[in-house]
């Protein structure tokens, strides 16, 4: 038990302990693909994401993970993590259907007398339908974001049958980021079904519902939903705040602290509303585009700042789309920090909640991808761009994806709730270099009209239409000297040099980048080259920042800064983080 009313642990269930499991994937594309193929030596519970409260920024006391070991298609899983993962242990056939179940029996105590209890599922890829002892509960789709449901009526005293239906068939209907079945290259080994965490919490009937925060320099305004009567806001050393159900409320801080990616202060926030408590949290930050000196750039809390960005996948290497536990999160933002980055550019995927309270808490900057949908062609998308063709209309012609549009318009919007409270994100893409694009300004302008907080890259890398906070390109092969127009130019990729660690690469028969170092000297010189020639020149005609390629190596790509174990960094950080500073002492003094 952790606190009051806090559960987590495999003992409160009635299924086997979950284990760490340590073996060698065997994937095979046929009628099914075969998943982790383990030897089952290993034991132990794989505790890490069964003890990390999923919802930081609305954190209540109740809490009970339904992590751990369940059944998948007949045989055991490790969940949260996808059945593709070493971590999860699976030893069967991955199917586009898949059946997950599982029992488990509310602890004493933990459902009170006039409460409602609610299942969370922090992500399932691609459509998920729930049955509760038999029931359905609920029916989701798209595989990125949390849901939930209310199953009070449907739990029964003693022992408790879960039931989760996933289909997964990579439909390009639905956002799919980097996932290919017949990986290779660019694309990576997909996931299927469940891959965030599963949890319970009991609430009150009457309760806060939701809450949104709007940060400036001085305070913020913040909006409460509640169901009960009344609702108040409490922040250490502001005050005590009367909130109205759904209406703005103007709260000023004395002496305000300001979050910077050097100083990540966080401000406490406690509402209270009946019998309902939540804990959460909240930075003064601003982020907005201007002119310097005849300069397009972006303010940073009113000062220019250069965004020293990284393309980061969200990828590792034994649990695939998660990690083996949150803490793998902070080891790649304070990696990163000792290069020098401040932002990551979150690429072609949504994270669990922890990755963003990491960066809220440790002081990293994110522009976050809306994940693609939609089909993709080597030729018109990528091929003609890189040598010059970079626009095109994409204006619609005909209804023949419609349901695809109107779901990524509504999973665009729904990535943008999700996230709206989190003040290390700064930025949105829309889409890049072109996959799956279609009215690029209506969803530049919905966006920035739902939160113009912050900022949009409506198109990265090419096929740019009117709309969009960014001049935006993706500069790969060779450096070229960029000039700004009437928009922050951004190079928003860019890099992406090889340097192959024998030992530390999945597919040594098959290498990916853009260039190839063979010591960590010659890498690092790249990188300086690439500075000197194309970077700092052109931040003196207007360029506001860039995001290289990549974190780490990612399958077959080897042009990480770190390798996919995460084990050698391939780069000196020092030099590294000197071309960061002179970065952004050379954006104060152009003039």
């Amino acid at each position: 038990m952790l606190g009051n009313n806090v559960y987590a642990g495999s003992a409160l269930f009635s299924c086997r302990n979950a284990r760490t499991i340590g073996a060698s994937a065997n994937i095979c594309y046929n009628d099914g693909y075969i998943g982790a193929i383990c030897d089952h030596k290993s034991g132990g519970i794989c505790m890490h994401w069964m003890n990390e409260y999923p919802r930081p920024q609305f954190r209540r006391e109740s809490f009970l993970s339904l992590d751990g070991e369940w059944m998948l298609n007949g045989l055991p899983i490790n969940v949260p993590y996808p059945p593709e993962s070493r971590l999860s242990g699976y030893a069967g056939t991955i199917t586009d259907a898949l059946e997950y179940e599982r029992t488990f029996t509310l602890p004493e105590g933990f459902l009170p007398a006039g409460y409602r209890l609610i299942l969370h599922f922090g992500a399932v890829d691609q459509v998920a339908e729930v049955f509760v002892n038999g029931k359905s509960a609920i029916r989701h789709e798209g595989g990125y974001l949390p849901f939930s449901v209310d199953i009070t009526d449907h739990i029964l005293p003693g022992e408790n049958r879960l039931r989760v239906h996933a289909v997964d068939t990579l439909s390009h209907d639905y956002p799919y980021g980097k996932q290919k079945k017949d990986r290779g290259g660019m694309w990576y080994t997909p996931v299927s079904g469940i891959w965030q965490s599963i949890w319970m919490e009991a609430v009150p009937e009457k309760r806060i519902e939701s809450l949104s925060i709007l940060p400036d320099l001085t305070g913020i305004t913040l909006t409460a939903h509640f169901s009960c009567e009344t609702c108040t806001a409490t922040i250490p050393g502001a005050g005590r705040f009367e909130c109205e159900n759904g209406e703005p409320v103007r709260i000023d801080i004395p002496e305000p602290h300001l979050w910077t990616p050097e100083d990540p202060f966080l401000y406490p926030l406690l509402l209270e509303s009946g019998n309902d408590k939540v804990e959460s949290y909240f930075a003064l930050r601003t982020v907005e585009t201007d002119v310097v000196n005849g300069h397009a750039c972006v303010r940073f809390n009113g000062k220019p700042l250069f965004l020293n960005g990284v393309l980061d996948q969200g990828y590792f290497e034994d649990g695939i789309y998660l990690p083996d536990s949150p803490a793998a999160y902070e080891t790649d933002i304070l990696n990163m920090k000792a290069l020098g980055i401040n932002m990551l550019r979150k690429h072609c995927k949504v994270e669990p909640e922890a990755f963003y309270y990491a960066c809220d808490r440790l002081g990293m900057l994110v522009m976050q991808d809306m994940v693609n949908s939609g089909g993709y062609n080597f030729i018109f998308d990528t091929a003609l761009p890189t040598v010059g063709f970079q626009w095109r209309p994409d204006c619609l012609r005909g209804n023949t994806e419609t349901l695809r549009h109107a779901f990524f318009t509504r999973h665009a919007l729904d990535t943008q709730s999700h996230l709206y409270n989190h003040p290390c994100v700064i930025a949105y893409t829309i889409f890049n270099e072109g996959w799956g694009q279609f009215e690029a300004d209506r969803h530049y302008r919905m966006l920035k009209d739902k939160d113009p907080s912050r900022l949009y890259d409506a198109t990265s890398g090419w096929f740019a239409q009117r709309e969009s906070d960014f001049d935006s390109k993706h500069v790969y092969f060779r450096n070229k000297v960029l000039k700004g127009r009437d928009k922050p130019l951004f190079l928003s990729e860019c890099g992406g040099f090889a340097r192959p660690i024998p030992g530390h690469m999945f597919n040594p028969s098959n290498k990916y980048g853009y260039g190839t170092a063979n010591s960590e000297e010659a890498l690092t010189a790249m990188i300086e080259k690439m500075w000197d020639e194309m970077v700092f020149p052109s931040i003196d005609r207007g360029l506001c920042g860039i995001v290289y390629t990549q974190v780490s190596d990612v399958e077959d790509e080897v042009n990480g800064f770190y390798t996919y174990d995460r084990e050698i960094c391939k780069v000196t950080p020092d030099r590294l983080r000197a071309l960061a500073e002179k970065a952004q002492k050379r954006l104060e003094e152009r003039k």
